[in-house]
C-alpha cells in the first residue's frame, strides 16, 4: 500500500519457558494507514503483545521475529534501542488499560506528564508546564491548573484515562495504540472518552490501533476491524460490514453480543473447533 504508515509482515513473538517455546503471536501480518484499526479477540488471543510487538516493548524472556515490521518507511526490527527509545512517544504512543497501574502513585499528575514531555521535547520547565496544561486542556479536562497538582488516587478512573491520553499525545505521534482504554469505565465516560480520542485523531490525522474486547464498540468507532484468535489474525472486514463475517469464531463473537431488542433467553457461547487451532498452527 503506496503511503502505508505500518506495515507487518510474518509477526511472531514466542516465549521461552521452562517447558519449552511458546509461541503467542503466530504469523500476523497486516497494513494501516492513518486510519483508526479496530483489534477485537478473547483474552489471550495476542492483542495487547501485537500492540507491545510494533513498539518493541517485550520482556527479556520473548523473541520477535517479523519478515517486515516497518514503521513510515523505517525498519524497527533493526532499529537500535536508543533509536527505538527516540519513536516510543515521539512517532507511536501507547495508552494502557488501567491508568491506576500506569501512573507513579506519589507524583503529581501535571510533574509526570510534564517530565516525559522534556525528556523528549529538550524545552525548559515553564514551556513544558504550558504545553502540559494545555494537553490537559485537549482532552476535555475543566480547570486543567488544578487537576495538574493532583496525585493519581485523587482522580476517577475518566479522569485518570484521559491524564494517560493527554501524556501519550503531547508529542504529537503519527501512531497511537490504544489498548483497551475505556474496558475500567462505565458507558457515560466510555463514549467521552471515544469522542476524545476521535477528535484528536482526526484532527492531527493520526493512525490509531484501538485494542478492544467489545466488537460493538470497535464497530461505531474504527473504520476497520482485524479479528484475532489463538494468536492469528482470522478475519478483517470494513467496520460497516460486520454482519459479512463468516469465520465460525467471528461469527460466535457476533452471534455472544447481547442486543436491546434481544428476546434470547440465552446469549449464545462460542463453539469451539479444535481445528481452527490446527489450521493457524500452519
Amino acid at each position: 500500500m503506496t503511503g502505508s504508515l505500518l506495515e507487518v509482515e510474518n509477526l511472531r513473538v514466542t516465549f521461552r519457558t521452562q517447558r519449552g517455546p511458546v509461541e503467542a503471536v503466530r504469523g500476523i501480518s497486516l497494513t494501516m494507514g492513518r486510519e483508526r484499526l479496530g483489534v477485537v479477540g478473547e483474552s489471550g488471543s495476542g492483542k495487547s503483545l501485537t500492540g507491545r510487538s510494533i513498539m518493541r516493548l517485550l520482556p527479556p524472556n520473548c523473541d520477535l521475529s517479523a519478515d517486515r515490521l516497518s514503521f513510515d518507511g523505517e525498519d524497527l526490527i533493526r532499529a537500535s534501542q536508543p533509536r527505538m527509545r527516540d519513536i516510543r512517544g515521539r512517532r507511536i504512543a501507547m495508552v494502557m488499560q488501567d491508568p491506576k497501574y500506569s501512573l507513579n502513585p506519589v507524583m503529581k499528575v501535571g510533574h509526570q506528564i510534564q517530565e516525559a514531555y522534556r525528556l523528549r521535547a529538550s524545552i525548559g520547565r515553564a514551556e513544558a508546564r504550558r504545553d502540559t496544561l494545555g494537553a490537559l486542556e485537549e482532552v476535555r479536562i475543566n480547570d486543567p491548573e488544578r487537576v495538574y497538582d493532583l496525585y493519581p488516587h485523587q482522580l476517577s478512573g475518566g479522569m485518570g484515562q484521559r491524564v494517560m491520553i493527554a501524556m501519550m499525545l503531547i508529542m504529537k505521534p503519527d501512531l497511537l495504540i490504544a489498548d483497551e482504554p475505556t474496558s475500567a469505565l462505565d458507558v457515560a465516560i466510555q463514549t467521552q472518552v471515544l469522542a476524545i480520542l476521535e477528535d484528536l485523531v482526526l484532527q492531527r490525522h493520526m493512525g490509531l490501533i484501538f485494542i478492544s474486547h467489545d466488537l460493538n464498540l470497535v464497530s461505531s468507532f474504527c473504520d476497520r476491524i482485524l479479528i484475532m484468535y489463538a494468536g492469528k489474525i482470522v478475519e478483517s472486514c470494513v467496520a460497516s460490514e460486520l454482519s459479512n463475517l463468516r469465520h465460525p469464531y467471528a461469527q460466535g463473537l457476533l452471534a455472544s453480543m447481547p442486543r436491546i431488542d434481544d428476546d434470547r433467553s440465552r446469549l449464545p457461547t462460542i463453539q469451539r473447533d479444535a481445528a481452527w487451532a490446527r489450521d493457524l498452527a500452519r
